[in-house]
């Protein structure tokens, strides 16, 4: 299984890292055997599998939950468990223990959106022995109280603000730093200074790694595409209409067939009354 030093070493040995989310473990399983580096359990997972508005709508329980099915899937990648916003946010005197259960689910690490006071949060959780990538830039879990779900840093101030935020987290002891819808010249900047691997997500081609929703990569979630979000897929369609396919052989009688039922042996049949 991929460890953290490897991931950290991936940044000087110029080899981009690759990170996905996953919910499950039919999905863990193909990322897994694709050779993706870092699979998050994602508290996307509110949005794409759950049906929420926020990512603050789930909790620990969740989180924990479909992080475990993750988990039993996952031979080689690293995998990230997203700390939800009630477990370090609300209560930053329960995130070591709640960090905790994450790694006794099985991951190797968590993930902390910047809030104030993130960076001597991660610090202690880190030194609880506990390893920690931060998120800068667009931080969902509070992007309704900062301003919305929108690109951030567009100017030198606030840009200069996120790449604080970074080499705080960096100087924290975070094993990596997710950078979200920032413009790429500041990621650029942040990925140059920072001696820990960048992974973007709205941030451009300069970071030492990307990550994506798997959701938004398969075309399986259609409420919004972000314009960062590229769709390698579009499975949506075709789910559809095998599931219309399926209802229709059933209605006109055409499934199951022959070939997709069982026959009891003729002379068993002849003793049925």
């Amino acid at each position: 299984m991929k460890s953290i030093e490897q991931i950290i070493a991936q940044k000087s040995e110029k080899k981009r890292i690759t990170m996905l989310t996953a919910y499950d473990y039919p999905m863990a399983s193909y990322l897994d055997e694709a050779g993706i580096d870092i699979i998050l359990v994602g508290d996307s997972l509110a949005n794409v599998v759950l049906g929420l508005e926020s990512t603050t709508q789930i909790g620990m329980k969740e989180m924990l939950h479909h992080t475990r099915a993750v988990v039993r899937a996952v031979k080689n990648s690293l995998v990230v468990g997203d700390m939800p916003f009630d477990s370090y946010q609300v209560n930053p005197n329960a995130a070591v223990d709640n960090a905790r259960q994450f790694i006794d689910a099985g991951c190797q690490g968590v993930k902390l959106e910047w809030f104030d006071g993130c960076a001597q949060l991660a610090r202690t959780v880190v030194k609880s022995g506990i390893a920690v990538m931060g998120h800068v830039g667009l931080t969902p879990q509070t992007a309704q109280k900062t301003g919305g779900m929108k690109v951030r840093g567009s100017d030198a101030a606030s840009a200069g603000t996120i790449i604080d935020n970074a080499k705080a987290l960096q100087d924290s002891g975070c094993f990596s730093v997710v950078l979200e819808c920032i413009p790429q010249e500041v990621a650029q900047k942040i990925t140059q200074q920072l001696k820990i691997p960048t992974i973007g997500i709205g941030a451009g081609p300069y970071c030492d790694g990307q990550v994506l929703v798997i959701h938004d990569l398969l075309g399986l979630f259609s409420r919004y595409q972000p314009k960062f979000s590229k769709k390698y897929a579009d499975l949506g369609p075709q789910i559809l209409q095998a599931v219309k396919q399926y209802k229709q052989e059933v209605i006109t009688g055409q499934f199951p067939d022959d070939a997709h039922s069982f026959h009891l042996d003729p002379n068993e049949l002849k003793k049925l009354h």
